[in-house]
C-alpha cells in the first residue's frame, strides 16, 4: 500500500507543485489584481460561449433538428414540411406537415375547439378544420340519427280485437271516438 502511494506522490508531483505556485500566487494578489483576473475569465467565458452560439448558415429556413443544425432538405421534403395547415377550430394554429396536421386532430387544442362548438370530437370530423363545415356536418349527423330514432307516437303498435294493427296516435284517436 506504501509503495502504491509513494508512486502516486511520484506521478502528481508536477500537478501538486503547479496547484502549490497557483495557491502562493493567489495569496499573494491585492484586491484588484483579483477583480481584474475575474473580470478576463468572464471575458474569455463569453468568447467560447460565442463561438458555440455561432448562426448556423440556414437560407432555406429549415426546422432544426436534434443537433442544433438544419435537417437536411430530402428529409424536409420527405416528411413534407414546406406544407402549412390551418385549422379554424384550433384558433388559425398552423401545422407543417402532413403527419403533424393528421396528428393535431387528437391534441387537446382541437378537442377543447370542438367542445366549445358543442360537437363531439370523433373520427367523422378527421380532416374538418371550417367551424362552418363542422356544424354543417354536426346538423347532417343529427338530421340522420333523427330519422333513426325511435318515436313511440308513429313506431308503437297496437291490434284491436279483429286483428287490427294500429300506431298508437291512431289507435289512441279510434278508442276516443268509441269505434274500438
Amino acid at each position: 500500500m506504501e509503495v502504491k502511494m509513494q508512486r502516486l506522490v511520484e506521478l502528481l508531483h508536477e500537478t501538486l507543485e503547479e496547484t502549490k505556485a497557483n495557491v502562493e500566487k493567489k495569496q499573494a494578489l491585492t484586491y484588484e489584481e483579483m477583480e481584474a483576473e475575474r473580470e478576463e475569465e468572464e471575458i474569455q467565458a463569453e468568447s467560447e460561449s460565442d463561438e458555440d452560439d455561432q448562426q448556423v448558415y440556414n437560407p432555406l429556413k429549415l426546422p432544426m433538428g436534434w443537433d442544433g443544425k438544419p435537417i437536411p432538405y430530402w428529409l424536409y421534403k420527405l416528411h413534407g414540411l414546406g406544407q402549412e395547415f390551418k385549422c379554424e377550430i384550433c384558433g388559425n394554429h398552423s401545422y407543417w406537415g402532413r403527419r403533424a396536421y393528421e396528428r393535431h386532430f387528437k391534441e387537446w387544442r382541437h378537442q377543447h375547439g370542438m367542445r366549445c362548438l358543442g360537437i363531439p370530437n370523433t373520427k367523422n370530423f378527421n380532416e374538418i378544420t371550417s367551424i362552418k363545415e363542422a356544424k354543417a356536418l354536426w346538423e347532417r349527423i343529427q338530421e340522420r340519427q333523427g330519422l333513426n330514432k325511435w318515436r313511440p307516437d308513429l313506431e308503437e303498435e297496437y291490434e284491436d280485437q279483429e286483428g287490427n294493427i294500429y300506431n298508437k296516435k291512431t289507435y289512441a284517436d279510434l278508442q276516443r271516438q268509441g269505434l274500438i
